[in-house]
This record gives structure tokens, sequence and C-alpha cells, in this order.
């Protein structure tokens, strides 16, 4: 039944769960009298939601604290093994496939290595495939408690109706690809578990924001720095964040011809496939048969040799200038959204970060605006090459907790009459 505000009985239900979850999950543990401030509910409502979770399996009791003067209060928190999600990197240099239980603590994990041809989509489904069974066969998993598998892709994901998600992969050669409804064709898995899928950028920024540098900000953004380059905007409006194809900003009329097909592209300046092959063209020797962060790391050691060698100076002015160009393009997005905080994360992006990490905001702050620039800081991701991973395991998560911890249900085409609905509403729980 529908109150005045449109709310029914079970939205305001579910809203209550979520609130005492997400507070457990990012605070916890806290005893029940702790509870009430921090979700604004009333210690009626406290005990009976905490009441419902604790009959669904989703919070457990960790010890207690005392109180003043009575008996000790039980703390509780969510239950890690109450949930599984998966994770998937769809990265340049491999596929990785996490399991996470509900903390997101890791439980099992497999890579498959690509080739420079290994964007084919069918190689890309089947790695995805078999990932999932291998690591839904390990000893922790719990297939039956799997709540969704989260998959970070380069490129623009559409959400479509008829097919799933459709991913747009121009620099991959993917043209519409209906990258859902290949997955579900060929796994294993039940109809009822989810697949969620969004650009690798986001996934990145969802998982600096939830657990890493972003915590605590209301504007931000997260920059995947690898091959390609792409970012992620987290706004108030936006809390879930919005990929941004930064890497396709056009920094250099008739410039460098991109992967992406047009001339003059971040990417073309500042991905790790552009420095490397810059290097090449200025008669640098990347090692052969490596993939790229092996190739990259074997640049910076050229450029920044150990005291007393020479540097490569074509390695070393590959890199400053690569360092202009991006914090020029940091200065664009300093501009237009005057971000609390930018945050570079990616392999190469972590992998250059220390030397680049100065430089870098030297050039922002020349290009920027001086008002928004003095308001933003620049600093690197904080969880490492895994990000991504995490990311797109949050997806999952973060639907499940916004169903107020309840699993999504597939949809059938037996329905129940509006009246059976509404009793259902109206029943306590």
């Amino acid at each position: 039944m529908a109150g005045r505000s449109g709310r029914t009985v079970r939205d305001l239900r579910r809203s209550n769960r979520t609130a005492v979850l997400q507070r457990l999950y990012f605070e916890g543990p806290l005893s029940r009298f702790e509870l009430g401030p921090v979700t604004g509910l009333s210690s009626g409502s406290v005990s009976n939601v905490v009441a419902d979770l604790v009959a669904d399996g989703l919070l457990e009791e960790a010890g207690s604290v005392d109180s003043d003067g009575g008996r000790p209060r039980t703390l509780l928190r969510v239950a890690p093994r109450s949930g599984q999600m998966i994770g998937v990197d769809v990265g340049e240099t491999r596929v990785r496939i996490e399991l996470f239980d509900l903390t997101l603590t890791e439980l099992a994990r497999t890579e498959r290595p690509l080739t420079p041809q290994g964007y084919e989509v069918d190689v890309i489904a089947g790695h995805i495939r078999d990932g999932i069974a291998e690591v839904l066969a390990a000893e922790e998993a719990s297939p039956e408690r799997l709540l969704g598998v989260g998959v970070g892709v380069p490129g623009i994901v559409e959400h479509t109706a008829e097919r799933g998600a459709v991913v747009h992969g121009q620099t991959i050669g993917w043209d519409a690809v209906p990258l859902e409804e290949l997955l579900r064709s060929t796994s294993q898995l039940p109809d009822s578990v989810p697949y969620f899928i969004d650009n690798g950028a986001k996934t990145l920024g969802q998982a600096e924001m939830w657990f890493g540098a972003g915590r605590g900000a209301r504007n931000a953004v997260v920059v995947l720095f690898g091959s390609g380059v792409g970012a992620c905007l987290v706004t108030p409006e936006v809390e879930h964040g919005r990929a941004l194809e930064w890497g396709h900003l056009t920094v250099r009329v008739r410039g460098r011809r991109c992967r992406c097909g047009a001339p003059g592209c971040l990417e073309a300046y500042a991905g790790a496939e552009s420095l490397l092959a810059r290097w090449r063209e200025e008669g640098g020797r990347p090692p052969r048969g490596t993939d790229e962060e092996t190739a990259l790391t074997a640049m910076l050691a050229a450029a920044y040799p150990p005291e007393g060698r020479v540097p490569d100076a074509a390695a070393l002015a590959v890199l400053e200038e690569a360092a202009e160009y991006l914090g020029a393009g940091l200065s664009d997005l300093i501009n237009l959204f005057r971000p609390e905080r930018i945050l570079i994360g990616g392999w190469a992006g972590l992998q250059l970060g220390a030397r680049f990490l100065p430089a870098v905001r030297r050039h922002a702050t020349t290009y920027a605006l001086r008002y928004p620039a003095d308001k933003v800081t620049i600093d690197l991701g904080r969880l490492g090459p895994d990000a991504v991973t995490v990311g797109a395991a949050i997806l999952p998560l973060a639907d499940f907790f916004a169903r107020g911890g309840r699993r999504a249900e597939p949809a059938t085409e037996d329905r129940h009459p509006a009246w059976r609905a509404v009793l259902q509403e109206r029943a306590p729980r």
C-alpha cells in the first residue's frame, strides 16, 4: 500500500534494511543502540530490522562493549559468508577473475593472458566463462550464495532491455557486442544470477570511492591509466560514477593517430601502448616477446637508471612529454568538473606514478584555471592493480544493498493478482 509520498510499506522496509546494512558494512561493528543515531531510525525500527537481517543470516554478533551502568551491548557486523560476488577485469594484457565474500575478502582468483589478437569476442567470452567456472570450483566457493558477476570492460556500455549490456569498444574492434547475452548463452550459471557489466574506469572509480583514496569525497575524478586512458566522474548527482571517454579528448589538432582512428587523442600521447610505440620510433629498444607491463617497466628503468648510469634520452623525453600531456588533460577535468580529488590508477599509472606525479601536478596547475586548481588534490589510487576487479565485484554488492539485502528475483510470467501483492506488503515481517 502506498502512502502520500508514493512509497509502499515494502519500499520503507527495504530502505530501512539498506540503511542498517550499509552502516554496519562501512562503520561496523556497531551495537543496536549506536545504529539508531547513525541511521535515523527509531529503536523499535532498529530492533525489527536487525532481527530480520539476523534471521536472513546477513548479520552476526561480533563481541560486546560495556554500557553506562547497564548490561553489555552486543556488537553486530555483516556476516562475511552470507554472500559472494565475482569480479572480472577485461584488461589490456589479461582477463582477471576473482571470487570475493561479502566483505570483499578474496577467496579465489585466476588470470587468462591476452595476445595482441586476444580481443576477439569469442575469446574474451570464453576466458570469462572458464574463469568463472574455475573460481566457483575453489574450496571456499559457495555457488548457491553468489549474488552476481560484475565485469569491467574497455569502451562504452549501453544497457538495453532486449539484449542486456552491449559494449561499443572502438579501440578493441568491438562494435555493439551483446556481451551479456553472449555470457548468458555460454555460462553454466543459473538465470537467477545477474550480470553487471560496465566500463572499467567506472569500476575502478567505484572501488576507490568505496575503499580507497576517494573515500569521503563528494566530487572526484578517478583516472584509469593503462594501455589506453579513461576516467570516472563521481558527484552527488552521479553517486555511483559516470564513465568518461577522457582518453579521446583531442589534445593536438592533426596529431598522432589514436587506436580509435581519430587524430590527436590524449591516449595517443599518454597511453602505455603509445608510450612504447613512441620510444621505439625514437630508437628505443623495448624488450621483445614481453607484455606491455614488462616493456613499460623496462622503459621506466631506461629513463631513470641507477645513479651513475646515463639515462636513455629517448625514453626520458617521451615520458616527460607524456607527463605534460597528462597534466594538460587533467586541467580540462579540473576546469569542467571542479573536483575535490583526482586519483590516478591503473597498472601503468601506478607503475609510473612515483616518477610522474610531481610533473603531472605541476603541468595540471599550469594549464588549469587558478581557482579550481587551488581546490583539487592529485594523488595515486590506493587499491593497486586489482582495483578494477574489486570495483566490478562491488556492482552486484551495491545492487544487493539497494534491494535491502535481498536477492534479485528473476522475472516470471506468472503474475499474482494485485490484491495478493497488497496483502503481502502489509504482512508483518
